[in-house]
């Protein structure tokens, strides 16, 4: 993932500022559609186990319980790890991809300096294989990396790219993704459909994020929808289903109403607050009155304001 200018990590996921100068106050549509429940518990047990029957040292660690227990820590952040790096090859993918992007256009561009790095991480082949899929599908772009805002909806989100291919607009979202067994690169999830489709709904898109200057946004009517993944051996390009669509945008803004109400119960406070035990007269003789001499609270006096009723 790149980092654009205006956007902030903050307690309730990315969001996005209208300017350098103004606070955030929409989320990113990343965020939004990491409202939808995923589970990785399968996964994250199969990477801990599977780092540590790869570790070389296991054999000398059997004899010392200390050791093994070192191992074991060990291996239980390997999931954690993998996610890190391929999410840091992630964005070096999308460096070069939009360097590539930005010299086609004759702008200001990194491009040696971006394919140096992947070299340098053994992840050349990424770009070679990117630089073939340019050229065969002869890429015109037309605004690489375009930060783009929906008021209406209450979100804004960064497109990797919107082109022309074969005369048609497109609107492309790339994926890093890593090889299967028989060669081919792994397939993508269907929530990058989402990410298209809100992209796609985008009113607006930045000029000058310094002076806070949008525009209305100009590639909305009926663009291809391109996600592209980009893998080692190959790079596979799928065409998001028009027949779909309405029923992925219609997801994403129920999620967006989820993430509201998310920000609105963390923004309320605490969910569990103590509770005090009961105070009783002085000369009760209870019991409890003995083992708690210095009562702090009473249960009369606590009010469930959802419902205005005492909860004693």
């Amino acid at each position: 993932m790149t980092d654009p200018l205006l956007a902030h990590a903050t307690e309730y996921g990315r969001m996005y500022a209208r300017s350098t100068s103004e606070q955030f106050s929409v989320p990113s549509i990343t965020t939004v559609i990491g409202q939808q429940a995923h589970s990785l518990d399968g996964w994250f047990g199969y990477m801990g186990a599977s780092s540590l029957a790869k570790d070389p040292e296991l054999p000398a660690l059997l004899g010392s319980p200390a050791k093994i227990r070192q191992a074991v820590n060990k291996a239980a952040k390997a999931a954690e790890l993998y996610r890190d790096e391929a999410a840091q090859r992630g964005d070096r993918v999308h460096n070069y991809c939009e360097q590539v992007a930005l010299r086609a256009l004759g702008r200001p561009h990194r491009m040696q300096e971006t394919r140096e790095e992947l070299a340098a991480n053994g992840e050349d082949a990424f770009a070679a294989r990117f630089d073939e899929w340019w050229e065969l599908y002869r890429v015109e772009p037309l605004a690489p990396e375009i930060t783009v805002w929906n008021k209406t909806v209450g979100y804004a989100g960064t497109l990797d790219l919107v082109a022309k291919i074969n005369g048609r607009i497109c609107l492309i979202d790339y994926k890093t993704k890593g090889t299967t067994r028989d060669g081919t690169v792994k397939p993508l999830d269907d929530k990058v459909v989402m990410q298209l489709v809100a992209g796609m709904k985008a009113e607006e898109s930045l000029v000058d994020p310094v002076a806070g200057e949008w525009e209305s946004w100009k590639y909305g009517d009926n663009p291809m929808l391109l996600a592209v993944a980009i893998g080692e051996t190959e790079v596979r390009p799928q065409r998001a289903n028009p027949e779909v669509l309405k029923h992925h945008w219609w997801k994403f803004c129920a999620l967006k109403r989820v993430w509201e109400m998310s920000t609105n119960v963390t923004a309320a406070g605490p969910a569990l607050l103590p509770v005090p035990p009961p105070s009783y007269p002085a000369d009760s003789g209870s019991t409890a009155q003995s083992r708690n001499p210095m009562p702090s609270g009473n249960f009369a006096n606590l009010v469930d304001p959802l419902h205005s009723t005492k909860l004693a």
